[in-house]
């Protein structure tokens, strides 16, 4: 029996699943790792190598000649440089599942998208009420975020009792949430515009799309453009990681080379009898470099760039930003009430009820579909777990607050989060006990 015989059959639907199974085990680890890394940040903060931590992050970084100066802390390149990249793959995530996956559907992509506007809109209600007049009420941003990273590690440690309807709606409303998360960076808390370097990093998207439709389909050379529009948009105002989301969204879902010409193309390598006949300006030798080219661009760009990038961001830039902005002295701190109060409430209360409400509401509205085996209850449980902020929360609250106020964002937020995922992962193991697992 040959190997091929001794496999399952393909189907259609593997190239859906098998990425996203790929993205959700990565995401699980990293979830793990995140949690690990705040950890450690917390401990060295609070230790004696406290002073030199924190100093670490507070290094300035870049290039100064005469007048000129571009530099900036260590921390501000992880949070405005290297995030950029985390932001990249959350829009390659999202335009996979659009062209490709399960969001091809408009009414399941309706329920996700209003599920992930009410888990942003209510949370920042609730802040505004708690906090008006208050002196961090300019941080409404703070409470809209949710953690993919933690999402999908939360859900991995019930395994296969939770159904995968409730993994890919939480999977794809934290994708929405993060995309809109970074509007609201680029939005609320940008600085004044300069119109030429704006025009000017609209001309670089435009080069991007001109390289895309003439047929250039070198991966560095779209990272070089993509660098000059970085520097363009840092200096304009806006954040500089809105980038990583425009040019995901850019990024081709679907390959150049189909199934049938592969096959064709790799038949005429194959037909070739064993031999040195590769070597000189033959006809084998152009067969051989032809087939290379058609192996590689069989796979679309963006699995090609989440392979390479996916597990970068994962395993090393999310917990460098760990360790970047999770380090808080809590000895000697004065906490704002208030400010602690609405982030809290925003995060435990704000989330789930956003989330179901704005389903039921599309659901009841005909807007968007709810799987049969997703019922509200379990919903519900997954939705406290979207209480989990973490990684964008404290990203917005580094923008937002300053000094005491800024600790005491990073004291509610990680006290959000780990009251969010207790509760849910309490909830979800409750109602789904008599799951039997699957293999």
């Amino acid at each position: 029996m040959t190997n091929s015989l001794s496999k399952l059959p393909s189907a259609a639907i593997d190239h859906v699943t098998r990425p996203l199974m790929r993205f959700l085990r990565i995401e699980a680890m990293a979830g793990l790792l995140l949690l690990f890394c705040a950890a450690i940040a917390l401990a060295l903060s609070n230790g004696p190598w406290s002073d030199a931590f924190l100093a670490l992050w507070d290094i300035p970084v870049g290039i100064t000649v005469g007048t000129f100066d571009f530099s900036r802390s260590l921390q501000r390149w992880v949070n405005d440089g290297l995030m950029t990249l985390f932001f990249f793959i959350v829009a390659l995530e999202l335009k996979r599942e659009m062209v490709l996956g399960e969001l091809r559907d408009l009414r399941v992509a309706a329920l996700s998208l209003a599920a992930a506007f009410g888990g942003m809109a209510i949370p920042a209600g609730i802040f505004v009420l708690v906090e008006a007049g208050g002196r961090g009420a300019h941080g409404w941003g703070t409470a809209m975020a949710t953690d993919t990273a933690f999402v999908v590690g939360g859900l991995a440690v019930l395994g296969a009792r939770i159904p995968q309807s409730l993994r890919l709606f939480l999977l794809s409303l934290a994708i929405f949430d993060d995309i809109g998360a970074i509007l609201v960076v680029a939005i609320g808390y940008g600085k004044a515009l300069n119109p030429y370097t704006l025009g000017m990093a609209a001309l670089g998207l435009g080069l991007i799309a001109g390289m895309a439709r003439f047929g250039i389909r070198s991966i560095p050379a779209y990272f070089a453009i993509g660098i000059l529009i970085w520097l363009a948009v840092d200096l304009s105002g806006l954040h500089p990681t809105l980038v990583g989301v425009a040019l995901g969204l850019m990024t081709p879902a679907r390959s150049w080379v189909g199934d049938k010409r592969l096959h064709a193309i790799l038949n005429r390598v194959t037909a070739y009898p064993p031999g040195d006949h590769w070597s000189g300006d033959t006809t084998d030798r152009a067969d051989l470099l032809r087939a290379g080219v058609a192996a590689t661009e069989a796979l679309s760009p963006i699995e090609r760039l989440e392979i390479i990038l996916h597990p970068l961001v994962a395993f090393i830039i999310v917990p460098l930003f760990a360790l970047a902005n999770s380090g808080t002295v809590l000895g000697g701190i004065t906490v704002d009430g208030s400010l602690a109060l609405a982030i809290f409430l925003a995060f435990i209360v704000g989330k789930p009820l956003g989330i179901v409400a704005f389903s039921a509401l599309a659901v009841g509205l005909g807007l968007a579909a709810r799987p049969a085996d997703l019922p509200w209850r379990l919903m519900a449980a997954g939705a406290m777990l979207a209480g989990i902020g973490f990684t964008m929360a404290l990203f917005i609250a580094d923008l937002a607050f300053g000094g005491e106020l800024l600790v005491t964002a990073k004291i509610s937020i990680l006290a959000a989060s780990c009251v969010a995922g207790i509760a849910s992962l309490s909830a979800l193991a409750w109602l789904t006990r008599t799951r039997a697992p699957r293999r």
